[in-house]
């Protein structure tokens, strides 16, 4: 119980999907969010401040305290305290839909009986107003007990008022209510309470658990109270059932019959023509012209994509090769010279890190199409238009939104499938995710079509890179699609579950929600590039250095000595030149970076690479952007030249002068990166969330076969046709 103000600082943020929630914490806390994951759980943890200096914390949308999922057994143990290191929180904004309340209204009913002051956020209010509705706010904070504040989060409208309301609240906790439904509660809570009290369990959870028979918050503390906790619960039920009706119909009946009976007074509604989203709606939702519009669209996305980044992706690379000429000159002028120190900086840091952040335009790009499309409300369309396409592999449009989220990372993709109810469509699910192309996999596409796709137009306006970029999105959930179907027929049979989903109004996306998206999106791809990418890269700089071969060293001397002896002018600069090459490739073949190369090398050339390609996508396995700072690294070794690495992959030849790589062994790379399961922190997640390591190593086998399935059948199709 608290008794200052000072002790004020903990407030959670509460609501149903597709209530402007994310928006609202966006609005309230700016730049001074934190993401992380709660303590012993991976469900994502975001908090800030809001300009009072309490602390919001932003929980998964549930639609009720009933929980069916992970993610919403999370958000009923954190209004209680149950989460380690989580205390209860001191208050709850309650953010409702104005335009859909009545469905809004039964979470609030159980958030309140809970016993935490509250404010009831009345969100999208204009909305609402343009649909005719009239809430009388004033009734609605008396029936509640609770403040209730209009807003319009996506404009700012009524921020001040709500954090307001926020601080105004009262300090001490008050008296759980159950007045909104007491013939309902009379006799539950004297059976929570037996129950609580004989094995020390919250009340809350314990009434919870009596209710939904079999769901998650039963088998949480079943346990950890064992057997004897179940037969309680069970001989509670027994009592408490008699008649036929279960707790959970007879919960629902008294719940959303006091909501009718106060909403069919306090929110009336005019009688309006057919809305501008129902119109819309009755194409974007066609089942073959809605198809049409989504692909349209997402090709159009990757096209964007590639194209407009060019002039910043120029800029950084330009802005590297001028660090890492600066370094070698700074070196030049010193008694230090050149050496091992310089190549680590240019060759190892600096190449590999770099060539990795080059690829940020594009990803940041990609970060601000899905934000746009997410906060006009169309995401949630192609998610029913997928619910179409996915049920003929036994899924539903569950699975569309962790797909769709992997496009960004496959890690959150994965996490989002804790909201799918299905057990067995939630196993699915993290099994395919990873099959879309996250934003790591956009340097490699990047690098190959820049270096080996020309760049002409189809049709008189298709670019032919763009058109290859997406195609390789795409190829994702082709593939996803027949592998989800094996999946569900052989190690994850069970019932496909239903899917419902509440449609959002469109609406103008909001440039400050879309920027904070972008700008956290893009620090955390950089941060990535600065921990992970770094230590990668001299790992494998090291590796191409070391064992240095004093054998080479001495017979490149002699030779230099030689030419130095016997030419003179230009002839001798070609000559030291080609020395240093082939010396730099020898040294390179005999480290141990080489030599593991060659040792791969007999089940990469059926795909078109060499051992220098192998052994990056080899080093990539950790994360799969470290293949570009790898090639950039090993050819950076080998050639001394100011090229870049697009170049010199143009430039590769075999012995007899011909070309060792084009358009067949590039589209082998993508196709392989595209497929493949290459991100050790994507791993790691999937054990955690399906249960088991054993789902990760069959995630990695079926998905590494396929890659080079996928990549030979794409090499040589290509190779026969000519490309």
């Amino acid at each position: 119980m608290h008794t200052t103000r000072d002790a004020f600082r903990r407030v959670a943020l509460i609501g149903n999907p597709n209530t402007g929630k994310t928006t609202l914490f966006n609005a309230l806390t700016g730049l001074s969010q934190r993401v992380g994951n709660y303590p012993g759980v991976t469900v994502e943890r975001k908090s800030g401040r809001l300009s009072s200096g309490a602390e919001i914390i932003d929980l998964p949308g549930t639609y009720s305290l009933a929980p069916k999922s992970p993610d919403e057994l999370v958000v009923l143990k954190a209004l209680l305290g149950e989460i380690p290191d989580e205390p209860v929180p001191d208050a709850l904004v309650l953010i409702v839909d104005a335009s859909h309340l009545s469905r809004n209204l039964y979470l609030v009913t159980q958030a309140l009986e809970i016993g935490i002051p509250a404010v009831l956020a009345l969100n999208m209010t204009d909305v609402a107003e343009k649909s005719g509705w009239k809430i009388d706010v004033a009734g609605l904070s008396r029936e509640l007990g609770v403040p209730v504040v209009p807003i319009v989060a996506s404009r700012g409208d009524g921020l001040d008022t709500l954090i307001g309301a926020i601080d105004a609240l009262p300090i001490e906790n008050p008296t759980p209510s159950s007045t909104m439904v007491p013939e309902f509660h009379a006799a539950l809570d004297a059976a929570a309470s037996r129950v609580s009290e004989r094995f020390g369990a919250h009340e809350f959870l314990v009434r919870r658990a009596l209710i939904d028979q079999g769901g998650s918050t039963e088998a949480s503390l079943a346990s950890r109270h064992g057997r004897a906790f179940i037969d309680a619960l069970a001989h509670e039920r027994t009592s408490l059932t008699q008649g036929g009706r279960s707790l959970a119909w007879r919960e629902a009946q008294a719940r959303y019959g006091w909501i009718h009976r106060i909403s069919s007074t306090l929110a009336t509604r005019e009688a309006r023509p057919k809305s501008a989203t129902d119109r819309i709606d009755a194409v974007i939702t066609h089942r073959v012209a809605g198809l049409a519009i989504f692909v349209a669209i997402m090709t159009l996305v990757f096209m964007t994509i590639f194209r407009y980044a060019a002039p910043l992706m120029d800029l950084i690379d330009g802005s590297f090769a001028a660090l890492s000429g600066w370094v070698s000159n700074a070196f030049a002028g010193s008694t230090l010279g050149g050496g091992l120190i310089e190549s680590l900086l240019v060759d190892g840091v600096i190449a590999g890190v770099g060539g990795v952040l080059i690829f940020l335009p594009q990803i940041l790009l990609l970060f601000v199409f899905i934000a746009i499309l997410e906060d006009c409300g169309y995401m949630a369309r192609a998610a029913f238009l997928m619910d179409r396409l996915l049920r003929t592999c036994g899924l539903s449009g569950h699975s569309f939104i962790p797909m769709l989220s992997s496009f960004a990372c496959a890690i959150p993709g994965v996490l989002a499938a804790r909201s799918i109810r299905s057990t067995s469509d939630r196993l699915v699910t993290i099994l395919v995710a990873p099959l879309m192309s996250c934003s790591a996999r956009i340097p490699v596409y990047a690098i190959m079509i820049a270096a080996f796709i020309p760049a002409t137009t189809m049709l008189g306006f298709l670019s032919l890179p763009g058109l290859v970029f997406a195609s390789m999105y795409f190829l994702g959930i082709v593939v996803a699609i027949p592998v989800a179907w094996i999946l569900r027929r052989t190690i994850a049979r069970g019932e496909a579950s239903t899917f419902v989903m509440e449609l959002p109004p469109y609406r103008m996306p909001r440039v400050r929600g879309v920027s904070l998206r972008v700008w956290h999106a893009g620090r955390s791809f950089v941060v990535r590039a600065g921990t992970i990418i770094f230590a990668m890269s001299i790992l494998i700089w090291a590796a191409g250095t070391f064992p240095r071969s004093s054998d080479v060293r001495e017979q490149a001397e002699a030779a230099r000595v030689q030419a130095e002896q016997t030419l003179e002018g230009e002839s001798l600069e070609e000559e030291l030149s080609a020395i240093d090459r082939r010396t730099a490739t020898e040294l390179l073949e005999r480290s141990a970076l080489g030599r593991l190369g060659h040792a791969i090398e007999p089940a990469v050339e059926p795909l078109g690479w060499d051992w220098k390609i192998g052994t990056a996508a080899v080093a990539a396995f950790p994360a799969r952007e470290v293949l570009v700072s790898t090639l950039n690294i090993l050819y950076g070794l080998e050639d001394d030249e100011e090229t870049g690495l697009v170049e010199r992959l143009r430039g590769e030849t075999f012995d007899d002068g011909s070309r060792r790589f084009g358009i067949p062994a590039a589209l082998s790379i993508m196709v392989f990166i595209a497929l493949c399961a290459q991100c050790a922190s994507t791993l790691a997640v999937m054990a955690r969330e399906a249960g088991s390591w054993k789902w990760a190593v069959f995630a990695f086998v079926y998905m590494t076969g396929l890659a080079w399935i996928g990549a030979f059948v794409t090499y040589r199709l290509a190779s026969l046709a000519g490309l």
